[in-house]
């Protein structure tokens, strides 16, 4: 069942099939995210409580619950990695990592500056943005065992077995506006029920999570490419790649 992930093991093929889907990905991010917080941050209706102060949604919403799906992908990767050996996997995982931070880092600032106008704070202990902050810490984890041995091999699977621990981390920030009392506003994008967004606020903000989400798989690429180069510059393949860029 598992057996075409072996196929990717080679790190040939794995830079030549993301050489191909990087241009995809970047150009349809672009266009997701231009329209998207072009419809939200000028075309969308003012919200009646909550004023223009709500347009933040249109940065925040996306960056937080991509940091959650970045974490996700980064995990799945160190666990494929773990189990069937395959180091493009580690180098994919070690690639999301920054990116999952960046974001992370967003979704956290973002929030604390749309909770100031409407909590009066910049920040609570709430849980919502206390495991949120400990995703960050999680993500800087990984990145930091990873940096910390010269052998890649035992550094991907450090990382990696603190990536898959963390994971239960994720239920946590989804759900923790449910399990416990708390003053960040429960979820209203449903997927079993419908939505209590206004459609005209709704489509823009479901535009710019697919189109972080493209962001983020674009810039991973650029890494992971980076990562197979590092990793394989001895290889023949990789000299005649920098031959014919011209590189020396």
């Amino acid at each position: 069942m598992w057996k075409w992930l072996h196929s990717y093991a080679d790190p040939e093929r794995a830079y030549k099939l993301s050489s191909t889907l990087l241009p995809w990905f970047a150009t349809l991010a672009i266009a997701f995210i231009g329209i998207g917080t072009i419809w939200g941050l000028g075309f969308a209706p003012t919200d009646y409580q909550q004023g223009d102060s709500y347009r933040i949604i249109f940065i925040h919403v996306p960056a937080a619950s991509m940091s959650m799906a970045a974490y996700m992908g980064m995990a799945t990767c160190s666990f494929i990695g773990l189990v069937w050996q395959i180091k493009s996997a580690d180098w994919a995982a070690a690639s999301i990592a920054p990116i999952g931070a960046v974001i992370t880092f967003i979704a956290l600032v973002t929030g604390a500056t749309w909770g100031k106008p409407m909590w009066g704070t910049w920040w609570v202990w709430d849980a919502r943005l206390t495991s949120e902050l400990v995703l960050l810490f999680l993500y800087l984890g990984v990145i930091s065992l990873y940096a910390s041995f010269e052998d890649k091999v035992l550094a991907a699977r450090a990382s990696g077995i603190l990536a898959i621990v963390g994971v239960i981390n994720i239920p946590i920030i989804k759900y923790s506006v449910d399990w416990w009392s708390s003053l960040h506003q429960p979820s209203t994008i449903r997927i079993t029920e419908k939505s209590t967004m206004s459609t005209d606020m709704l489509y823009p903000l479901l535009i710019n999570i697919f189109g972080f989400g493209l962001m983020i798989a674009a810039i991973t690429i650029v890494r992971f490419r980076s990562e197979i180069l590092a990793r394989n510059g001895m290889r023949p393949w990789v000299r005649e790649l920098a031959k014919a860029e011209g590189v020396k």
